[in-house]
C-alpha cells in the first residue's frame, strides 16, 4: 500500500506559485515534519487532519498529496468550490472534503475527538472568543494529536506600519489590546507571541515550536524577489533560519504555534 502513496509535495516546490512559497514554506516545512512523526508514533500512514478555516487549500490539498484524509471547514461557499477545484486538478480529491462551517459551531459538522492533527491557520483574529476557538481545535484532536495556530503577529504590523511612514498607526496597534492600527484596519486582532503560545497552553496542550513567517518577506520590493536570480530562494533560506530566534519571530507579520496533546508529547518522546 505504501508503494503508492502520492510522492511528498511542498508549497515551496510548485513552479507556478513562487510568490506563495514565501508565505507558506516555513509552516509547511513544520507541519510536514508534524505529519511526518505522527504517522511514525501511529504506525497509520494515512492520518485524519482537520483544516479549520482552510479555504482553498493552501494546507489540505499538499497533505492530501502526502496520502492523508483532510477535512476542511470554512465559512465560504466560494472557497470551499476553490477548494474542491483545487483538490480535482491535483487529483485528491477522494481525500479531502469540504464542509461549511466555523470555529465557533465547528461540531455542528465535524466528530469531536477523531483528528490526528488540526490546522487552525488566519481564524483566531477573526473569532469573538480566541481562547474557545483553541478549545475547540483541542477538542477535535484525538488524545495523541498535534495542533497547528497560524494568527497575525503584532509586531509585523508595527514595523510594517512604521516603515510606512505612518508612524501614529503604528503607535496606535502597540497601544491597541487587539493589536489594530485604526478603524480601516482590515485585521480585527493581532497576537505576541507570548498571547499565542498562552492560548495554546490554556486549552491543555505542550507547546512544541513556535515560529515567526513572513519575517522579512512582507518588506521585500517584490521587483527584487521576481527579477534578481536566486532571490526568492535566497529570501527562503533567510526566512527558515531566523524563523525560530526569538528577536525576528517578534516581527514578524504572522505567528506559528505547534502544540501536542499530552498523549502526542510522550509518544513521540520514546
Amino acid at each position: 500500500m505504501s508503494d503508492h502513496r502520492p510522492p511528498t509535495t511542498s508549497p515551496r516546490s510548485d513552479p507556478s506559485r513562487p510568490r506563495a512559497a514565501l508565505r507558506t514554506a516555513v509552516v509547511w516545512e513544520v507541519l510536514q515534519d508534524a505529519l511526518e512523526r505522527r504517522v511514525k508514533a501511529t504506525g497509520r500512514e494515512s492520518l485524519d487532519v482537520l483544516d479549520t478555516g482552510g479555504g482553498s487549500g493552501n494546507f489540505a490539498v499538499p497533505a492530501a498529496r502526502l496520502g492523508h484524509r483532510v477535512t476542511v471547514v470554512d465559512p465560504s461557499p466560494n472557497a470551499l468550490f476553490a477548494l474542491e477545484r483545487r483538490a480535482a486538478e491535483a487529483g485528491v480529491a477522494d481525500r479531502v472534503r469540504g464542509v461549511q462551517g466555523d470555529a465557533h459551531g465547528l461540531f455542528d459538522v465535524v466528530e469531536r475527538g477523531r483528528h490526528d492533527v488540526v490546522l487552525c491557520h488566519g481564524v483566531l483574529e477573526y473569532v469573538d472568543d480566541p481562547a474557545e476557538g483553541v478549545r475547540n481545535a483541542v477538542a477535535a484532536l484525538r488524545p495523541d494529536g498535534v495542533l497547528s495556530v497560524l494568527a497575525a503577529g503584532l509586531g509585523g504590523a508595527v514595523l510594517a506600519r512604521a516603515l510606512a511612514g505612518h508612524f501614529k498607526e503604528a503607535r496606535q496597534a502597540l497601544a491597541d489590546p487587539d493589536g489594530r492600527w485604526g478603524a480601516g484596519d482590515p485585521v480585527p486582532r493581532r497576537f505576541t507571541a507570548e498571547q499565542l503560545t498562552g492560548l495554546v497552553e490554556g486549552a491543555g496542550l505542550t507547546v512544541a515550536a513556535v515560529h515567526g513567517v513572513r519575517i522579512f518577506a512582507d518588506l521585500v520590493p517584490g521587483v527584487l524577489v521576481d527579477t534578481e536570480p536566486g532571490a526568492l530562494e535566497a529570501l527562503l533560506k533567510l526566512e527558515e533560519a531566523a524563523a525560530e530566534l526569538p528577536a525576528f519571530r517578534s516581527v514578524a507579520t504572522q505567528l506559528h504555534v505547534l502544540g501536542e496533546t499530552q498523549g502526542a508529547h510522550g509518544a513521540e518522546g520514546v
